[in-house]
């Protein structure tokens, strides 16, 4: 049998399932959908539409050398996206598109230096909210456009900072601030002008050379209106939502507080941009807005700052449209919610959130807090999108063993299966639930995924598998860590969720808070204890790994025990007194640790005590977990271990164009190649295979 996930070359030629939209009247659902380019280096997407029914076949809907992304309905069922294909403008910052229902060639809406991103779209009215860069001493659009092309003209790339933070993930923050802008899509012309709307026109004053940047906003595409003039330099864009009349956008707006932030909930009125309040309390962040189907109502999220007393819990509110009667939606419920909505009929919310590792719909009744799951299944589902006529939902679903695909979910909670222009098979394995008992009774679940081969005459090395965040939970299947390509080298897999994992209340986060080496590290232990003594497991081969958080735990085992024959951390946490001040968010990290447990937990005081070879992989473009973190862990593992010729068991794999994630589909199979060759000199004795372009 041709096993699917064994060639990486195959892996990342799968089409990729990354976006969902449904159409107002529910009968059509767009989906984005990432293909391998023709040279193996990037990814490149499209639109596609399929029956929301489960009826019919994909049809192909756009095709451009940039690819398109964020698809969005209008209400009158064009489908919106973002793309960076040319229109008459040589900028490549990714622009908005309409693609009309009734057919024709998608048309360029916004031209904004800075880029637009889809925000947020009316359900009955023609207005969309855009999130969009713009330079903090821009008067207005030409004249950001204007400085961009002075900055271009002379190379400059320098940034003055006046607050903190500098940097997020793998981007730098400023000298551009994200703002929310709304379109009047009425404003359309009927057929758009394309050579108008690329000819120069009248220059600013003061700079002759940069006439050509400085042209006037086209006139073929309804001008944006600023919502947030003067935001601030912030990391993220604002979340938000708009009511179904277009009238008012219900958003976040950054607040500063110390060093750090927090986010209040704004109205803002798209005709006026007068902005009211709705809720902002000290140390307390609101999330996730959403505005029912009669716009008389928002839903939100709440959530105190955490401290190393422990973590706060993520609340539900409601509020009538003006913030007043703000409430509380089932307090009893201990789970996270991961997205909201409202239901067709405005009478409940919509929830995702994880959930024993899994990721459930959830439905919330609002007149009784009464929470029901919808989804049964051992899945998690993503972009849950309501059908206002029909009543149910469509959204992507997957696990370990099945890719995002798209479904229909029904009021009972019945799922059908719609038609995927990116049909992936199924992993070839077997997926089990598996759970241990901690020392202090709590349960240690997780998901064990074993090769067909596996027996207890041929039981299988186990590899565990430790997740990152640490506020995260093993349930959903992802691109980037790909157990069944372990599975298919013939490893068995342990995805365990340990304390600080979601999906298991709160008191199971506050289990390992302020201490992560204790309770995370004793539950991987013993629940890997629990596994090892299942006959088809292979207790004498042995690996952990992990990347961020995971890559931390990763480091702490290495430390602590010499049960494994292989370490592979990835972009992993090394000396906790270094990198809290020095990751982008330093803030929250300083904030949730004591300065004594910042240094009992750090896992660079247990280099001494390594035995197990370990494979060391970072990014230099990673500012999360920066690159001093790797580079520190493989200068001590050198001062301790290396032999007089230099040498020694470990390794460390750099890439230095990549970030926290390795995205490139080549440095991906880098990655794969590399980690696997590591595992197998050192877990199953075998000569290392490493890939060649190493060199």
């Amino acid at each position: 049998m041709n096993e699917p996930y064994e060639s990486l070359t195959d892996i990342i030629a799968i089409p990729r399932i990354e976006g969902l939209a449904l159409s107002p009247d529910g009968t059509r659902a767009v989906l984005t959908v990432a293909t391998l380019s023709s040279d193996s280096t990037a990814f490149e997407r499209a639109l596609w539409e399929v029956p929301a029914d489960g009826s019919g076949a994909p049809v192909r809907l756009t095709r451009s050398a940039k690819g398109e992304t964020g698809a969005a309905f209008t209400a009158d069922g064009d489908v919106l996206f973002t793309s960076a294909r040319p229109d008459g403008d040589e900028e490549d910052a990714a622009q908005l598109w309409l693609l009309p229902a009734r057919g024709g060639e998608a048309r360029c809406v916004t031209r904004l230096g800075g880029g637009a991103g889809l925000a947020a779209v009316a359900a009955d009215a023609p207005v969309v909210v855009v999130t969009s860069e713009l330079m903090a001493s821009a008067q207005s659009l030409e004249d950001d456009a204007r400085i961009r092309a002075d900055r271009t003209k002379r190379k400059v790339s320098a940034i003055l900072h006046t607050s903190y933070p500098m940097r997020h993930w793998d981007h730098d923050l400023g000298p551009a601030e994200p703002h929310l802008l709304a379109l009047d899509l009425g404003e359309l012309p009927a057929e758009a002008a394309r050579a108008s709307a690329g000819s120069p026109g009248e220059a600013h004053a003061g700079d002759a050379d940069s006439a050509a940047s400085t042209k006037p906003y086209p006139e073929t595409m309804p001008r944006p209106r600023d919502l947030t003039p003067a935001p601030g330099r912030q990391s993220e864009a604002p979340e938000a939502a708009v009511t179904p009349d277009g009238t008012t956008v219900i958003a976040t707006q950054s607040v500063p507080e110390g060093r750090s932030n927090r986010y209040r909930l704004v109205a803002i009125e798209v005709a006026t941009g007068a902005t009211t309040v709705l809720a902002d309390e000290p140390r307390v962040d609101f999330s996730s807005p959403a505005v029912s189907p009669d716009g008389g109502m928002i839903a939100y999220g709440r959530g105190a700052k955490s401290t190393p007393a422990g973590p706060a819990d993520q609340e539900i509110w409601v509020a009538n449209l003006d913030g007043s009667g703000a409430r509380r939606v089932a307090p009893a419920w201990d789970r996270w919610a991961t997205s909201l909505a409202f239901s067709a009929n405005g009478r409940a919310l919509v929830v995702t959130a994880d959930d024993d590792g899994r990721a459930p719909i959830f439905l919330i009744d609002l007149e009784d807090d009464e929470v029901i799951r919808l989804t049964q299944d051992d899945y998690a589902y993503a972009n849950v999108q309501v059908d206002r006529n029909g009543g149910g939902l469509v959204a992507l679903r997957s696990n370990w063993l099945e890719p995002p695909h798209p479904v229909r979910i029904d009021s009972e909670g019945a799922v059908t299966e719609l038609a995927t222009p990116a049909p992936a098979a199924p992993v070839n394995a077997d997926m089990t639930r598996v759970e241990s008992t901690a020392e202090d009774g709590a349960r240690v679940p997780g998901w064990l995924l074993t090769p067909p081969s596996a027996t207890a005459d041929t039981p299988a090395p186990l590899l565990l598998w430790i997740h990152g965040g640490p506020l995260g939970s093993w349930n959903a299947w992802s691109w980037r860590w790909i157990p069944a390509h372990a599975v298919a080298q013939g490893y068995a897999v342990l995805l365990a969720d340990p304390a600080l994992s979601t999906g298991y209340g709160l008191d199971y986060i506050a289990r390992g808070w302020n201490s992560w080496g204790d309770k995370p590290f004793t539950d991987l232990m013993t629940i890997t204890d629990a596994v090892e003594a299942r006959p088809e497991i292979d207790q004498d081969r042995t690996a952990a790994m992990g990347g961020s958080f995971g890559g931390y735990m990763a480091n702490w085992v290495a430390g602590h025990t010499g049960r494994f024959d292989a370490i592979v951390t990835h972009a992993s946490l090394w000396a906790l007194d270094q990198f809290a001040p020095t990751t982008d968010h330093a803030d929250y990290w300083q904030s949730i640790f004591t300065p004594e447990a910042m240094v009992e937990h750090s896992p660079h005081q247990y280099v001494d005590a390594i035995t197990s070879p370990m494979l060391v992989i970072h990014g230099d473009k990673d500012y999360r977990v920066p690159i001093g973190e790797g580079l520190r862990l493989w200068a001590e593992l050198a001062e301790r271990f290396a032999e007089p010729d230099g040498t020694m068991a470990h390794r460390f794999l750099y890439f230095p164009d990549e970030n926290h994630w390795i995205l490139k589909p080549q440095h991906a199979v880098v990655w794969y190649e590399t980690v696997f060759a590591f595992l197998a000199q050192h877990v199953l004795g075998e000569e290392p295979e490493l890939p060649e372009v190493l060199g």
